[in-house]
């Protein structure tokens, strides 16, 4: 499952974390957003106990969006102590994300 990520959580959820995170950027009005986001939801439940997965709407939250300089969605971002350490933007297979996680782990 991913958890909802907004300006009042992201420092604690996602810089504060002790294990890599990965943050999906999207907006409910997005096509590619909607087919990553089961892709997201899947890997959130799988991997649960290896990293944390959240999603920010961009809608809601653009000063977040705009810290990391979100330009297309969806964009996801790895996080690794705190610090961007990968980079995904627009959709791509279940397989591509995995692969970057474990890089990570």
């Amino acid at each position: 499952m991913a958890l909802e990520i907004t300006e009042g959580n992201f420092e604690q959820v996602v810089l504060k974390s002790d294990k890599p995170v990965m943050v999906d950027f999207w907006a409910e009005w997005c096509g590619p957003c909607r087919m990553v986001g089961p892709i997201v939801e899947e890997i959130g439940h799988e991997m649960a106990d290896k990293i944390v997965v959240g999603k920010v709407d961009v809608d809601n939250n653009n000063a977040i969006a705009m810290k990391y300089s979100i330009r297309n969605i969806p964009t996801i971002l790895f996080f690794k102590n705190g610090e961007v350490v990968d980079k995904q933007v627009g959709a791509v297979p279940k397989s591509t994300l995995v692969n970057k996680i474990n890089a990570l782990l």
